[in-house]
């Protein structure tokens, strides 16, 4: 017995050799108990519906806790005081986190966004006044690319603080047109020959709502018709595109005329010319 505490009380270093069997002994330990929470933190990740991006980050997050909980088990069992350290590490954590608040209230909104879900990978959507469709989320930044092809990075800060507009998230939207037509045009012809332009297309539906075509202003020089039909949320742009061709086709086949504005003009004759001069 005497042997085996000397032994123990060897010094390595500033370390005993019973110190040193401590601590590995303590991450051994951890280890093993780190390995079976993060398995049981894979089970239950399984069955949470959450992002796989989220997933990550939480897998992330507590491996870290983890070895830093390890870390500090074995450096207790080497006889170090931890005390001080976390003091240290403290004082450390907060000077860090002032130097880089800006970035953390980015990774702070990522995680918000990847909980709460405002969209997802593929959505066409609009944030801070940029329309675009979601390529990828991160934790500091959310990845737009244009209908221009341009890729545009809005930070997370602002993206959750922003008004977002999600285009298709629902099933359908509802194309809204403005056309305005000459005052000489028969109104109900002008509504039939829309709604003709609607069915012609075959890309519009009667639900929620058939397609509606009525009077919306009287202007100076021409009548606006307000046109509304219902279409399948991707097929909303070439459904667009080849409504307004068609509405332009039968317009010209039936003598409709589209107007622009202008003014006219009628001189009338109010006297006879006198000499010298004339009258209008």
């Amino acid at each position: 017995m005497e042997r085996l505490r000397s032994i123990l009380d060897y010094a390595v270093g500033d370390f005993t050799v019973g110190k040193i069997l401590s601590a590995v002994l303590a991450f051994v330990v951890c280890y093993l108990l780190q390995r079976l929470l993060c398995k049981l933190l894979e089970r239950l990740l399984q069955k949470l519906a959450i992002d796989a991006t989220l997933k990550k980050i939480l897998r992330f997050a507590v491996k870290l806790v983890l070895w830093f909980i390890t870390a500090m088990v074995v450096i207790e069992a080497l006889g170090v005081s931890v005390t001080s350290m976390l003091a240290a590490f403290s004082v450390v954590g907060l000077a860090a986190s002032l130097a880089v608040q800006d970035s953390l209230a980015n990774l702070a909104s990522g995680i918000m966004l990847l909980v709460s879900k405002p969209f997802k990978l593929g959505d066409y959507v609009e944030i801070d006044g940029v329309s675009g469709t979601v390529v990828i989320i991160t934790l500091i930044h959310t990845k737009l690319k244009t209908l221009e092809n341009k890729t545009v990075y809005v930070p997370n800060s602002k993206v959750i603080d922003a008004n977002i507009v999600n285009y298709t998230e629902q099933d359908q939207r509802l194309l809204d047109l403005s056309v305005a037509v000459s005052y000489d045009a028969p109104i109900a012809a002008v509504r039939q020959s829309l709604l003709d332009s609607v069915a012609a297309v075959g890309l519009f539906s009667d639900t929620p709502d058939k397609p509606f075509a009525a009077v919306q202003a009287f202007d100076d020089s021409s009548i606006s018709y307000v046109l509304r039909a219902w279409v399948k949320t991707p097929d909303y742009w070439p459904a667009r595109y080849r409504l307004l061709e068609q509405i332009k086709t039968d317009f010209d086949a039936r003598g409709i005329e589209m107007t622009y504005p202008h003014m006219n003009i009628h001189i009338t004759e109010t006297g006879t010319i006198p000499k010298g001069g004339a009258s209008i």
